[in-house]
């Protein structure tokens, strides 16, 4: 990959002034600086079928959800965040692969929903947290997930916290266009059966939508691909409409292959959707949420946590029974 950057240099150092300084800071494309997705090798699938080889459904969930490219999230228990973030992208950019990275810190997290409550202690330790994300990241390629849920969880919300929420993630999108320029970042916009396309329109652009590179959809969430790519076309008519531009999207695919039964949280008798790719009806089709991974205590999860992996709902979910 550090060829492919010198080259960029170069044809950027050859290009004449006035047109080399016009692009924006998130000019570059990191799908094109790297050789694929980034496996993460430490998920918590990965961890569950390295210290339990003996058990009969390892292989399978080895092969069909612990190899798939999955996004890492990071959060207060994730340390120093820049150092965190900093090796994460750099393992990565080692192995000339792009890293899915996602940002889950922000203050009142989860402030209606309540099963994945906490965040970052105050605004301004929220602006520093994802400042030290984004300089953690520095120059090398990197897709970055920008706080799910928080653009839809605004039903208990006054304007004042709503006011202060969308100051946060306009503050996270300046830090990575200032220190991260080769990171496209997706604010998340909830799923389809959340937030209807012209409010959710609203809210992004509320929140500084024009600096971010998109939005991301379906993030922890089941419904099948085709209805979020109705509903992303339907946000961006909404933005087209209303603030004249448009933005591309993704959708979390790790979990819909067999579409939403309308629970959210934990739901029986789904399964893992297509891999992480380019395309597929919306810009990039990620595994977000780790398939196997706990929504929190609620359904097939009941007296888990969130985040907790369940080997046996993953290995369900590669069947889809």
């Amino acid at each position: 990959m550090r060829r492919r950057l010198r080259a960029f240099a170069a044809t950027l150092l050859a290009l004449p002034l006035a047109l080399a300084a016009a692009p924006s800071a998130h000019a570059a494309d990191p799908t094109t600086m790297t050789s694929g997705f980034y496996a993460d090798p430490d998920s918590s699938a990965k961890r569950w079928a390295a210290a339990n080889p003996g058990d009969g459904r390892a292989a399978a969930i080895n092969a069909s959800i612990a190899n798939t490219p999955t996004a890492r999230w990071f959060g207060s228990w994730s340390g120093a965040i820049g150092t965190a973030t900093g090796a994460y992208a750099g393992a990565a950019d080692r192995v000339d692969k792009l890293p899915l990275l996602v940002a889950y810190n922000i203050y009142n997290r989860d402030y209606c929903g309540g099963h994945s409550a906490g965040g970052a202690a105050s605004p301004s330790a929220y602006s520093n947290w994802i400042a030290q994300f984004a300089g953690g990241i520095a120059n090398r390629p990197a897709i970055v997930i920008l706080e799910p849920d928080s653009l839809g969880d605004y039903g208990c919300m006054t304007q004042a916290q709503i006011d202060e929420r969308e100051n946060m993630l306009t503050g996270a999108l300046a830090q990575f266009s200032r220190q991260a320029p080769n990171t496209w970042v997706y604010m998340d916009a909830g799923n389809p059966r959340w937030v209807d396309a012209a409010t959710m329109a609203r809210r992004l652009h509320e929140a500084g939508l024009r600096q971010a590179h998109g939005f991301s959809l379906n993030v922890s969430n089941y419904i099948g691909t085709a209805e979020n790519t109705a509903y992303g076309n339907a946000v961006n008519r909404e933005l087209s409409s209303r603030y004249g531009y448009t933005k591309p999207f993704v959708v979390d695919t790790s979990r819909n292959g067999n579409g939403s039964n309308g629970q959210w949280c934990n739901p029986a008798g789904r399964r893992i959707g297509s891999a992480t790719q380019l395309g597929g009806g919306a810009e990039m089709l990620l595994w977000i949420k780790v398939p196997g991974e706990s929504d929190g205590n609620c359904g097939v999860g009941s007296g888990t946590s969130a985040g907790q992996f369940l080997p046996e709902v993953a290995y369900k979910m590669i069947y889809g029974y």
